[in-house]
């Protein structure tokens, strides 16, 4: 029996310069990326990456796999043929918000209602880097940018509304420092069978910097995330004091310990509901008023695209009359469309 070498990070970096500015996010996004595609454990020619343009983007270029840096908002459609044609493979998109909820915006939500077994990494920085500072979708309501020097008066995309919108069953969210939280996310994403959205919040230390800084502030960050997990109360702070409840139709932050509050009052994080509704609210908390949330927000299990696709095929063949193509084709023989 052959022993199989176990692969390390070191073994998905390509011998490229990595060109992104000293600073950006997307380095550690990468450091992520790497060390997740070593713990999955497959082979190098078993992943593919693909992404559109964008600072981004340039994401192929650094990875020791098959890769494809294809044309702007194109990457999911390019990366669905990838997987119908070969369902084997893992395939990743890796896109910013400009790239996937501009230009590719139409391209973003069919992705994500066909539920193709795509790994979607959208890196959210809140802004266009590579075409130097204009606002994107996503940027904050009344943010001073190249394109808006009065402020945006544009109210900014929020992907998970997105996704749920377009009846996804997988989001979960990062934060780029996090390299741990976001290997683990990613795992979890490959493991989904599904179009799987993983949001990280990244900064652009050039044209966008600290635009996550209230949530990554050292001293602070433990009061201003909350960190979801599977079947475990929604707790969080930094003595672990407080906690999320259900208020109504609405989500409240009660601190424990207060009106006789107690862990048993927390809601139970159940990302596998099928109902979108807690989810939603979840994706949509923002600080000052809530802690953002990580983690896995949403798995939910769905017929996946390409299986369908695949079961169909056999199915309109087995029940075809014409059992063997190339013998009808060469047999000189003719029949109407």
């Amino acid at each position: 029996m052959v022993e199989v070498n176990k692969l390390s990070p070191r073994d998905f970096k390509s011998d490229q310069e990595v060109r992104w500015c000293a600073g950006c996010g997307d380095h550690a996004v990468l450091s992520s990326v790497h060390r997740t595609m070593a713990e999955i454990g497959y082979p190098k020619e078993k992943y593919v990456v693909i992404s559109g343009i964008g600072c981004s983007s340039r994401f192929p270029y650094y990875m020791n796999t098959y890769a494809f840096h294809t044309i702007h908002g194109r990457a999911i459609p390019i990366a669905s043929g990838v997987k119908v044609s070969n369902p084997d493979l893992s395939v990743w998109v890796v896109t910013g918000d400009g790239d996937a909820l501009a230009i590719g915006g139409n391209h973003f939500i069919h992705g994500a209602r066909r539920n193709i077994d795509l790994n979607v990494i959208l890196l959210n920085n809140q802004i266009y880097g590579l075409t130097k500072g204009q606002y994107s979708p996503t940027s904050k309501f009344g943010q001073v940018t190249k394109t808006s020097p009065y402020g945006t008066f544009e109210q900014p995309f929020r992907p998970i509304e997105l996704v749920i919108g377009a009846q996804g069953k997988f989001f979960a969210r990062s934060i780029d420092n996090n390299i741990q939280l976001t290997k683990d996310i990613l795992i979890e994403a490959e493991k989904h069978k599904g179009f799987s959205l993983v949001e990280i919040l990244q900064n652009c230390v050039i044209y966008n910097d600290k635009t996550f800084g209230a949530i990554t502030d050292k001293e602070h960050k433990q009061d201003r995330q909350l960190i979801l997990k599977h079947g475990e109360p929604m707790i969080f702070g930094k003595n672990q004091d407080k906690g999320i409840v259900l208020d109504g139709m609405s989500l409240k932050v009660v601190k424990l310990g207060e009106n006789g509050i107690t862990e048993k009052d927390l809601l139970v994080h159940d990302a596998h509901q099928a109902n979108p509704i807690i989810h939603l609210l979840l994706g949509d908390m923002n600080y000052p008023d809530y802690p953002v949330a990580l983690g896995v927000i949403r798995s939910v299990d769905a017929p996946v695209y390409e299986e369908s696709l695949l079961e169909q095929i056999e199915k309109v063949k087995s029940s075809s009359p014409i059992k063997n193509f190339k013998e009808l084709l060469y047999s000189g023989n003719t029949w109407e469309v």
